[in-house]
């Protein structure tokens, strides 16, 4: 074994997070595992990974006498806790062990997360979609719009304009992925090839935050919960009124948000699915008389088999590559897959198309006078410059995350929070007054144990009861204080606020509140320094402590990169929908939105990019007229 991942690397890591000797997982499994997850992986997240468990395994032999590997078990989780307790080392050990317990706890219950796609049958087939793969594609294509992109805005752009009688081409990075692979893949393996560089996504800054992105033909469609909320109305007041977003205005916005959800077929979740996590948080919120209920999503025909995040095995996740992208197909569209735009084609007045990089680094070139630019929040920056379209000032400025963290209760009782729908009820009475959404939230068996305290027997134990937890997440309305930067690849930079800090712990004491209003005996905060609460007075005394630039955050719903609106300093689209300075590029997804939506934005998005294409369909009329 090499050095990697072999004893010096993440088996001795392994060892030391979950002793075997103690009925932790076999370590070379593990290190196994980590290989085969990593090989997914771009080259310098693989060097950094690489790099942070030969730094661990160099601190054991300089400070502990022996590599961790050769260390006994009491020893190995006496140096990983001493090295956990440092502010300058708990970043890289807690990204390392939410790594191994990712790995770890996918492997572990990959029999049962299998057994439950195949339990019954899938609710729908795969949408009949026209992919061609990039290898197949020819060097030239023309047509009339290239739509880059076929996430949420893309698929709808694409839809619209196919409808309206375009040639379409769809031009999509990532592959198309089928229910059967759902159903059969390993549950690891899906996690690694469905997100965009393997889920390992990061804003830097204080805090660090993981944004995992989907990847494929339907985007993060593909991976998200399928949770579906309308616009809210103070949103789109802003977005029109202080932003001069011209198309959100409200009666203008409504009949888009209604063909949205009628596309996606939203509804409540069903009690026979919610499950008991949900539940819970419903009647602890009950108890303290606050306004909440089940979530509207996009699941007709769900099982609850909560593996959302990883594929729906029964296509009952309504996503758009089963609506919007078989309609926008059999309206004449094509989607070329595996084929990442290196950049626009243009001649400094108007576009011409895009040229595209096939996976074996030969390049082909759609032609078009229209081009969609829907490739998300993240990615839509860098490609405008690598195009030469990054001028203005704003560009990958204005990012919103919408960053979450979460807690869980423990139980008396069995909960087995897996059980049921992944974000099934919400707690809606401080979202519109104080910007936090509160959303019983799961994952598939084994991989969300990241929220989980402890090392070594600890953790085990901790593992061994999580049947008996509530898992929730808070999301905050946060400032748009983040950046994307870079052109050839996204770099990430986001910076809390103080505000948005002091309501990330509110959001904690929000949540320890419901928790304990449903009968929790004990609360798991997710506070670095503070592993459970009894009561919430022990609760307060640890948010005294708490400093938010500490906190472990994630976010999955990035916006306002290349916001819309009237203000040609402010905004790099125009009220509807052009980027400034260049004749025949729209911009059609998550970066057009001005701020954080307050919600999960999957409605916001497709509805915004409805919008969009038709008021392109519009303009074109105008000119060819």
């Amino acid at each position: 074994m090499d050095r990697f991942t072999g004893p010096a690397g993440v088996a001795g890591f392994s060892a030391a997070l979950l002793p075997p000797e103690h009925g932790g997982p076999d370590a070379a499994a593990t290190a196994a595992a980590m290989r085969r997850y990593l090989g997914h992986l771009p080259r310098p997240v693989r060097a950094g990974v690489r790099a942070a468990f030969a730094t661990v395994d160099g601190l054991a032999r300089a400070t502990a006498g022996g590599r961790l590997a050769d260390l006994d078990p009491d020893a190995r989780v006496r140096f990983l806790r001493a090295l956990a307790g440092r502010p300058s080392t708990e970043p890289m050990v807690t990204g390392l062990k939410a790594l191994v317990l990712l790995v770890s706890g996918a492997e572990a219950a990959a029999g049962e997360i299998l057994a439950a796609a195949a339990g019954t049958g899938p609710a729908r087939p795969d949408g009949a979609l026209a992919v061609t793969d990039a290898a197949d594609w020819p060097s030239l294509t023309r047509c009339d719009a290239v739509v880059v992109g076929s996430g949420a805005g893309g698929a709808m752009a694409a839809r619209t304009l196919a409808r309206a009688g375009l040639d379409v081409v769809v031009v999509e990075e990532g592959r198309r992925f089928t229910v059967e692979e759902f159903r059969t893949a390993p549950p690891l393996d899906r996690f690694a090839s469905l997100y965009r560089d393997g889920g390992t996504t990061m804003a830097l800054g204080r805090p660090p935050v993981m944004l995992p992105i989907g990847r494929g033909v339907g985007g993060t469609t593909l991976v998200n919960s399928g949770t579906c909320y309308r616009t809210p109305a103070a949103v789109l007041a802003h977005w029109h009124d202080d932003h001069g977003f011209t198309l959100a205005a409200p009666e203008r916005f409504g009949p888009w948000l209604d063909e949205v959800e009628a596309t996606l077929q939203v509804a409540p979740v069903p009690a026979g699915v919610m499950g008991r996590n949900g539940a819970l948080l419903l009647e602890g919120a009950a108890a303290l008389g606050w306004r909440a209920g089940p979530l509207h999503r996009n699941a007709p025909g769900c099982g609850g088999c909560c593996q959302c995040a990883i594929g729906c095995p029964r296509n009952a996740k309504f996503g758009v590559h089963l609506n919007a992208l078989p309609q926008a197909c059999a309206a004449g569209a094509r989607i070329l897959a595996r084929a990442r735009v290196a950049r626009l084609v243009h001649d400094g007045r108007r576009a011409h198309g895009v040229v595209a990089v096939r996976p074996d680094g030969s390049r082909l070139e759609v032609r078009a006078p229209v081009v969609v630019v829907a490739a998300g929040a993240t990615e839509t920056p860098p490609l405008l410059r690598r195009s030469g379209l990054g001028r203005h000032p704003c560009l990958g400025r204005n990012l919103s995350l919408h960053p979450a963290l979460s807690a869980a209760g423990r139980f008396a009782e069995e909960v087995v929070p897996w059980h049921g729908v992944l974000q099934s009820a919400a707690v809606e009475e401080f979202h519109e007054r104080q910007g936090i959404l509160v959303e019983a939230t799961s994952t598939p068996p084994g991989m969300g144990s990241m929220v989980l305290p402890g090392l070594g027997r600890d953790l085990l134990a901790e593992l061994d009861g999580a049947r008996h937890l509530v898992t929730l997440g808070a999301m905050i309305a946060d400032a748009p204080s983040g950046r994307v930067l870079g052109g050839r690849r996204a770099v990430l930079r986001y910076d809390l606020t103080r505000d948005d800090g002091r309501r990330l712990l509110r959001a904690v004491r929000i949540m320890a509140e419901a928790l304990f209003a449903a009968g929790a005996t004990e609360v798991l905060p997710g506070l670095p320094g503070t592993s459970r609460v009894g009561t919430l007075a022990a609760l307060d005394e640890a948010l005294e402590r708490a400093r938010p630039r500490q906190l472990h955050l994630a976010a999955f719903h990035p916006t306002g990169t290349a916001a819309a609106g009237g203000d040609d300093q402010r905004h790099p689209v125009d009220p509807e929908g052009r980027l400034r300075g260049i004749a025949g590029v729209w911009v059609a997804d998550a970066a057009v939105l001005p701020s954080c939506p307050t919600v999960n934005p999957q409605v916001s998005v497709m509805a915004a990019a409805l919008a969009v294409s038709e008021a392109l369909l519009i303009d074109q009329s105008v000119k060819s007229g």
